[in-house]
């Protein structure tokens, strides 16, 4: 099965760093990572807040590697909620607009150092679900020293915000979030990966809840939740099958990707359905980032 990959990064820049030491990849090397992994194409994000990385990059970047590499990219575009005039009543509707006549697909990762229902967030959200573009975002565990949007144990102020705009579809990413997966978690543990048997998670009640939930399978976060207790995973498939994607979150040359090989095994072995592996891998991508292709 062709994979879409709904979570990556690349630069136009050669040996770009994100930060000191650690160097960013490039188009090329991407399309090397996706040809042994069997992908199809990706979507760019742009990383643009300053609590990321020691440069941010532009929409007008990922505009340009998108169209010059259109056989291997689709794009984001990515919004601060500060920009404007850093003011919650800033009309966000009017950027996303235009990006999205310009060929964005969706709006992220949004990383801000904010709690994410921040006033400034909070009218970002109301403006992305007015568009109808979906928005992935990095939840982070604290304010300071580092970067994501903020959420307290147990996701109290995600749940608010999916609550107050069911027309935005958010896309759930990262340690704090899919650590959420179960209850065995505290707030020394909620940014890592915890390990063992998963039950009575806060991602599985929010999903259940509201359908406007959705979740980024990417990096070692969603590998570690898809993996560490085998016999929930299934169930968890087979109940959100329609709200699940595939993604690598490649930053860094030559990074690999566990999931990839994970859910071709899945659906060797049939732990996973040929109609679930079909939506994991790209039906869902498809479907709800609205892409011209089958």
């Amino acid at each position: 099965m062709k994979k879409i990959d709904i979570h990556a990064h690349a630069t136009m820049w050669e040996n770009t760093q994100i930060r000191p030491g650690i160097s960013m990849s490039s188009p090329k090397q991407i399309k090397n990572i996706y040809d042994e992994l069997d992908i199809d194409k990706g979507f760019l994000l742009p990383l643009i807040s300053p609590e990321f990385r020691t440069s941010i990059q532009t929409n007008e970047e990922m505009e340009y590697l998108a169209n010059k590499y259109s056989d291997t990219f689709y794009w984001f575009c990515n919004i601060d909620p500060r920009m404007g005039e850093n003011s919650p009543k800033t009309d966000f509707s009017q950027f996303i607009e235009y990006y999205k006549e310009r060929g964005a697909v969706g709006v992220g990762e949004l990383m801000p150092n904010l709690y994410i229902d921040d006033p400034l967030l909070d009218n970002l959200f109301y403006h992305c679900g007015e568009c109808d573009i979906p928005v992935t975002i990095h939840m982070a565990h604290k304010k300071g020293e580092t970067y994501g949007v903020v959420d307290d144990l147990g996701l109290p102020r995600l749940e608010k915000m999916l609550k107050k705009h069911p027309k935005l579809k958010i896309v759930g990413h990262s340690q704090c979030f899919w650590s959420e997966i179960s209850d065995n978690i505290n707030a020394e543990n909620r940014n890592g990966y915890p390990t063992g048997k998963i039950k009575n998670g806060r991602i599985t009640e929010l999903m259940r809840k509201y359908p406007n939930l959705y979740c980024d399978l990417s990096a070692g976060s969603g590998y570690n939740a898809m993996t560490r207790d085998p016999e929930f995973t299934h169930r968890f498939i087979e109940e959100f099958s329609d709200r699940l994607m595939f993604g690598t979150d490649i930053v860094r040359p030559n990074q690999k990707s566990l999931l990839s090989s994970w859910l071709d095994d899945a659906y060797k072995k049939r732990c996973v359905t040929k109609e679930n592996y079909y939506k994991i891998c790209r039906g869902n991508a498809i479907s709800i980032y609205k892409l011209n292709i089958e």
